[in-house]
Order: C-alpha cells, then structure tokens, then sequence
C-alpha cells in the first residue's frame, strides 16, 4: 500500500502554491491602474477582459467570480465542463470550487452511495439544487432526486454556486443557505451532429451523441444519449449508466418556450465502507483484503455452517457481490416559458413532472434473518422459515410535480421580483427479505417465499413558497441594495408499516407534521469602485428536516417530530477584476440551530451501515474563501494560473445526550481547503492543464477521537484539435484526462458516527481517460 504523505508537508506544498500565484499577480494589478485616476475618467464597473482559455478549466471573468452578485457566487462555463473527465457526475462539478468539499467513491462520481459534500457548515441534504429553474427536492439516495441523475456534461451549460445563502426566489426546501444551479444548453440554431467515444481502465467504454435541428421558424431542439459501461474499480461488479436528454424550443420576439425531458437508468453494484483496521489491514479479514482495493468477494466462499444442518448460515456469506445491487430509473420532465408582457414587465413560469422507480437488494445473515423471522410468525402470514442467507430487496417509486411562476417589474431604479412555488412529492418504500434458493448467496432469489417483512410505507411533502425581493440601483448602477423575504409552508406524512415493529403491532400509522414560517428575510448589497467591489449578503432560512423519512420510519407513532432545521447566513467580500486578473475574498459566518447531524450505524447481519439522524443543538461555521485566476500578459496571454484557498472553522455547540461535544469540529469538515491549476494554451493546436487539489485533516466522529489526515491529488490534461486542422479535423477533439496522477492512496467518504471507529470509502486510484469528439 502506498505511504500516505505527511499531511503538514502536502498542506504547506498547495498553499505555497496558492500563495505564490496569488503574489505574483500583484505586479498586473498595479500594472492595470491608470496612471492618473482622476485623467482616466470613470470605469463602467462590469465592463471586464475575458480571462478564458479554449478548453481550459476557467470560466470567463465576470463569470467565474459573481461579478454583481450581493453573495459569493462562483461558476464553471460549458468549456470547463468540457474538459473534465466525460461523464462526470453533477456533484463532482462542483470539487473545484472554494469552500466545497466533495468526496467521491469513483473518479467519476458515479456511485451515489459513495458521495459526499460539505460546504462551510452544511452537508449535501442541506444544499438546494435546481436545474434550469426546476428544483431538485431532496438528495436521498432512496426516493430522492439527487443531481447527479439528471446531467451530462456536454449538455451543461452553466454550473453556479452560492455558497452561502441562495437568492431568497430559489425554489427549494432543502437549501439551508447553499443554493447549486445548473442550466443546461440552449437548442443550437445550426443543425448538426455530435459524436463522442471515451476509453479508460476498468474497460471503461462510454458513447454520446447528439443530433441539433437548428431553428426553423422559431422552432430547435435537440436530443442526446450517452452510455457508460465499466467495472468497478474496487471488487466486483459493474456499472451501466444510460442517459437520454431532449430539449425542444419555440421562441418569438417576446418571448420563448422550452420543453426537456431527462431520462437516466443506471445500474451498479455496491462496494463496502470499511474502517481504518480494515483499510490497514490489521482488521484480521477473514478473506485476506486490506487497504483501498477492499471489496465485496466476486465468488462464494466455503465457510464452516455457524448452524448445524443449514449449509449457507455462517455470517461470511454476506459479502459475495451479488447480494449487494442497486438499480434507479428516473424521468423527468419540464417546461419552461418566458414572456415579455411590457417593456418592464415579465413573466417567468415552470412546470414539471418526475417519476421514479428503482431496487436495491442487500443481504442478511441467517441468524438476524431467523430472530426477526421468530418474531413476525405468529402475527404476520405467509412467512416462511430462512433457508440460510437472505435476499433482502428494497424497491422505491415515486412521482413528484410542481409549478413555479415569478413576475419581474422595472419600476424606475426598483427591480421587483414577486412568486410562488408549489410541489408535491409523494414516495413509496418497501422491503422485506426473502429466500433463495438452497439459501445459496448465488441462488435464484424466491420472491414467493417472504421470511419477514421491514417495511411498506408512503410518505409525502407538500411545498408551499411565496417571495418578494426588491433590488434598487443607486448612484449611476455603482451601488444595487437588495431585500428579500420569503414565505414557506412544509407540510409532512408518513402512512404505512414503517419498521418491523409495526408489522408486529399490527399498526398502520398515519404521522403528519408541518413546519413554517411567513417571514425569512435576506438583504444584501453590492458597491462597484473602479475595477472592484464590496459585497455583503444576510439571510435567516428554514428547511425541512433532513432525513426526514428515516427519522419517521424509526421513531414511536406517539414520539414528537424534530424540529425544522434554521439558519442565519452572513457574508462580506471583496472582488477584483483586471485585465489580466480577477478574484475575491469572502468572509462569512454561519449559525444553524436544530441541526439534524447524520451518523452511521452498522445493519445486524448485512454487513452495510445504515444512516440515522441526531438533533445535535446549535452548529456555528465561520472562515474565509480566496479564488482567483491570472493570466500574465508577459506569457503571451498562453498560460492561465487559477486558484483557491479557503479556512473554514465548523463546530457543535451544545453537548448532545451524554457525551460532550460542545467546542468540537462537525465530522467531515476540513479546516484548509486547496486548490491550483494551470493551464497552458500551446497553440491552436492544444492545451495542457495540471491542477492540484488539497483537503485538510477531517474527524469522523462527533467526540473528535478520530480523523484521516488531509491529503492532495493531482489531476492533469491534454486538449488536442482545432483550429491548427483542416477539413473534419477542424472539428475535432482527442483529449486525455489523468485523474489522480501520481496515484495517491487517502481514505475519501466518511460516514460518521456519533463515538469510536467510523468507516469510509477509499478515494479512488489514478484513472485515465481518451476521449475523441468530433461535430458535423
């Protein structure tokens, strides 16, 4: 196994980096300003030099840095997209932003167990994410719409973060300030074709392929599929992704509509958390794994019976690969329309659809299967005695629908923004375990033959938003004062068996609840001054408890609900924009009470973790996020250096039951957070890029006995094609991606627990790409 690096040394390598980068541009800020301020006359504050490099991982200026924004808010564009990693999932767009830090299981992100984000004080439930004005609900992996789901990069026009208070007209209950927007492409107005085919290790095998109409009359559209096929890199198993975007739209002077669909089937096959004496191999596994390659068994072991007379009844059985699948299919659909009514007025409105469906089957063991089986025999029929391992399906299914409608109003130097959101999310959930034949890991799973029944139940959110924000322009557009306040009602219920108590109690519950507030105000302000400009942002919000599912399916019918989780975001900045350089600096501080901290517990005789939630009391984050991007004239305008750097303090404080937690870091919230790049447009034929990515020492528990030390990885690429070609070369790319570069071995998601070891997921190793991409 590879010597992890010490984590100091690596820390002060990619600061130094930073550091150096950001020092070195202090000569072209001089160089920029004007000799004599008072001879050079006023500067339109937002008239700015595009710093971008075709096929660079760096955004345009005005962009990448949130130039006019009362908050920090920070973007990736299409062609930063474009040189990832193809088929790169929507939440690991998001690793090279600052603030953000994001685990993933694969290096494409793929495997939705696997992920993670935290940001400032907030963990991946308590972000919103919309796409193209569509909200996204909840980030459950079980009955939720996760971003990952919906996007292809190629497809992706524009990914936006704000990291610490979303505008107050974004539609979500889920955001407790972070709000991630993503917006697909717009139908090209030439027709055309897109073709695209990316190899890799783990016979990595990916196509896409679009086909535009161009406009005709008004009308575009185009539609795209995209298809990945790979084993896994860890274990057995392997993924199957298939991926179907469409986009129609008819436009006119006054207006447009647009019409999409996304449709996305992915099938996968689990791979194991596993705990620090695992991952050092000083666990004693009974199978001899160890380290980052530690997975599921890709065969049936022969184990001595743990019962007499019942072949497949010993505990090991648990970990053959075929007893750990998910499978998801999701379609969502939605439309968009703009309307001009007056000069000053506009009308934005949204409607959408989803519905989902999907499994996932995980094992149990033949002595929980039989204690649970003895417990439900009497009251519950139809049961059947375990025959030795059991095949536990869990099948989730759901629609969810909402409308959106904003009216925007020009009233002199008052910008008014008035709306409404409402949705219904209803969820269906089951499981239950059942035989296989012989009671054989490998044997075909007998669905007729239940050995005792968890759960059957329907839960449902109902949504309700009002907002009203008035942004006011002041002193020739040099100052933009905004004040907002939004209105939201949630409303919770959860009906059926929940758990196998209720199956014994012979008990449907029905459980409702309901959470609001009519006043959630946010103000902020920008002020532009030559070639910068102060910022500040202030925000109370309110979101649905996150978990809420499985905080209902577990508690009694008579227990009292969590209360909703609340915060107060606070933010000032500094943004700077120059010829050859653009940055900001923001320092914000963030306060959330009721916090519901997610933790890990493990699942008797399956060998997984299941997640439960605590109301741990009060959190409070505070810190500072540097980005920025220079590209030196002296260099020929050729070479871009682009960095961030961000210091980020995340605590508890109130003790939580009977342990002392107060003063202690949130689990998963690194204090330093890094990263450098540069790029290096060689000519018109080709760029490079090497950029580098730090994260801090993390602790994985809430008493903070535990934690994985911070570690870097380094990610390179080569862009090849363009302008320096002829005929259909002229419009082609080959690029190769390396993630991972010098193959580091670190330990990535962390599933908390509230004391002693926690388990993880090893960050994945060094993968390569080649991708060939041509249009017609």
């Amino acid at each position: 196994m590879t010597q992890p690096l010490r984590p100091a040394a690596t820390r002060r390598r990619l600061v130094l980096a930073f550091a150096i980068s950001q020092a070195l541009s202090l000569p072209a800020l001089a160089a920029d300003a004007p000799a004599d301020a008072d001879a050079a006359g006023p500067r339109t504050p937002t008239t700015l030099d595009s710093l971008v490099v075709t096929g660079a991982r760096v955004a345009e200026a005005d962009i990448a840095i949130g130039t006019d924004q009362v908050r920090n808010t920070i973007a990736i564009d299409h062609e930063a997209l474009l040189s990832a990693p193809a088929g790169i999932s929507g939440l690991k767009m998001l690793e090279s932003l600052p603030g953000f830090n994001v685990q993933a299981n694969d290096a494409l992100g793929l495997y939705e167990f696997g992920n993670s984000v935290f940001v400032r004080a907030f963990g991946f439930r308590q972000i919103g994410f919309v796409l193209d004005g569509i909200p996204l609900g909840r980030s459950d992996q079980f009955g939720g719409s996760p971003v990952f789901r919906y996007v292809d990069n190629e497809n992706t026009w524009r990914v936006t973060a704000s990291q610490g208070a979303g505008d107050v007209s974004a539609p979500s209950y889920a955001s407790l300030g972070p709000i991630v927007q993503h917006q697909s492409l717009a139908p090209a107005e030439e027709a055309g074709v897109q073709l695209s085919q990316t190899f890799g290790p783990d016979d990595l095998n990916r196509s896409f392929v679009k086909l535009e109409s161009g406009e005709h009359g008004g009308f575009s559209g185009y539609l795209s599929r995209s298809k990945i096929d790979s084993r896994l890199w860890r274990g057995p198993g392997t993924i199957d992704r298939e991926h179907i975007e469409g986009k129609a739209r008819y436009r006119w002077d006054s207006g447009s509509v647009d019409f999409k669909v996304v449709h996305n089937d992915f099938f996968d096959y689990d791979t194991p958390s596993i705990n620090k004496a695992q991952y050092l191999g000083t666990a004693n596994d009974a199978f001899g794994r160890q380290g980052r390659y530690f997975g599921y068994l890709g065969y049936v072991p022969s184990l001595a019976p743990s019962v007499a007379g019942i072949a497949y009844s010993a505990t090991g059985y648990n970990q053959y690969y075929q007893q750990a699948i998910n499978q998801r299919t999701d379609t969502l659909y939605g439309l968009n329309g703009l309307f001009v009514l007056s000069p000053d007025l506009e009308l934005r409105s949204t409607l959408y659809y989803e519905d989902k469906d999907g499994y996932g089957v995980s094992p149990e063991a033949y002595a929980t299967s039989l204690a649970s089986h003895n417990a439900q025999r009497a009251i519950v029929p139809g049961l059947y005695a375990p025959l030795g391992l059991q095949y536990g399906l869990s099948t989730v299914a759901g629609t969810r629908q909402g409308a959106l409608a904003a009216l925007t109003w020009q009233v002199g130097a008052h910008s008014i923004d008035a709306g409404a959101w409402r949705e219904r999310d209803r969820y269906h959930r089951t499981q239950a375990r059942y035989n296989q034949v012989g009671g054989n890991p490998a044997g075909q799973p007998l669905l007729d033959q239940p050995v005792h029944l968890q759960r059957d139940f329907w839960s449902t959110r109902t949504s309700t938003q009002l907002h009203l924000k008035d942004t006011w322009r002041l002193l020739d557009d040099r100052l933009a004062l905004e004040f907002g306040v939004k209105a939201l009602d949630l409303a919770y219920e959860i009906e059926g068996q929940r758990n196998p108590a209720d199956y014994i109690a012979g008990r449907r519950p029905l459980i409702r609840d309901r959470w609001k507030d009519g006043f959630l105000p946010q103000a902020g302000a920008v002020y532009s001054f030559g070639r910068e400009q102060l910022f500040a942002s202030w925000s109370q919000t309110l979101a649905l408890p996150q978990g809420a599912d499985d905080i209902y399916s577990q508690a009694s019918p008579a227990a009292p609900g969590p209360e909703a989780e609340t915060a107060e975001n606070l933010e000032l900045g500094l943004r700077s924009n120059r010829g050859t350089f653009n940055g900001v600096l923001a320092l914000y501080a963030s306060r959330f009470d009721d916090r519901l901290q997610s933790y890990a517990s493990p699942v008797p005789g399956s060998g997984t973790t299941e997640t439960f939630f605590q109301n741990v009391g009060a959190v409070e984050a505070w810190g500072a996020e540097a980005s920025g991007i220079w590209k030196p004239r002296a260099l020929g305008d050729r070479v871009a250096f682009n960095g961030n750097l961000s210091w980020n303090r995340a605590e508890f404080k109130d003790d939580f039951s009977t342990f002392a937690i107060a003063g202690n870091r949130v689990p998963d919230s690194p204090q330093w957070l890094s990263q450098a790049g540069v790029t290096w447009e060689a000519g018109r034929w080709g760029v490079l890029n090497l950029s580098g990515r730090y994260v801090g020492q993390r602790y994985s528990n809430y008493v903070n006995t535990e934690s994985v030390g911070g570690y870097a990885v380094w990610n390179a690429y080569v862009d090849l094609g363009g302008e320096a070609f002829e005929g259909l070369l002229r419009n082609a790319r080959l690029r190769f991606n390396v993630d991972n570069l010098f193959d580091r071995d670190y330990l990535g998601t962390i599933n908390p627990v509230v004391s002693g070891p926690a388990t993880y997921r090893p960050g994945p190793d060094r993968t390569w790409q080649v991708s060939l991409s041509i249009a017609l």
